[in-house]
């Protein structure tokens, strides 16, 4: 379930991965709706997920907004580099995309150990 723009949907399409999303994609809106934030919020219910997931870079105001909607009223935000804001120094310090896609795999793994 990810509370912000998505722009891991084509991966989520490639490998054929059920998802729940604020928006349908790289979205240049910053609010979600009413509606949206409550249909996210029950899906986090009827899935039974401790958390939701946002990008780098975001303020997590719509994750705080589903998951205070949910009927524990409360949960995990989780973090996925979309690596909209990786910069020279990031690189020239070592990043690259193995190490930032090691560091969601990381992010995704501690999500799913909470849910077992």
């Amino acid at each position: 379930i990810f509370a912000d723009r998505f722009p891991f949907i084509y991966m989520m399409q490639d490998y054929d991965i059920e998802y729940y999303a604020a928006f349908p994609g790289c979205s240049s809106e910053t609010d979600a709706s009413f509606e949206t934030v409550v249909s996210l919020a029950e899906k986090v219910d009827s899935c039974g997920v401790c958390g939701v997931f946002t990008i780098d870079g975001s303020n997590s105001s719509i994750a705080e907004s589903v998951l205070s909607n949910t009927k524990n009223g409360s949960g995990e935000i989780y973090t996925l580099n979309s690596m909209q804001s990786v910069s020279r120094e990031d690189i020239d310090n070592g990043c690259t995309y193995i190490s930032i896609m090691e560091d969601n795999l990381a992010e995704i793994r501690g999500a799913m150990y909470i849910y077992e």
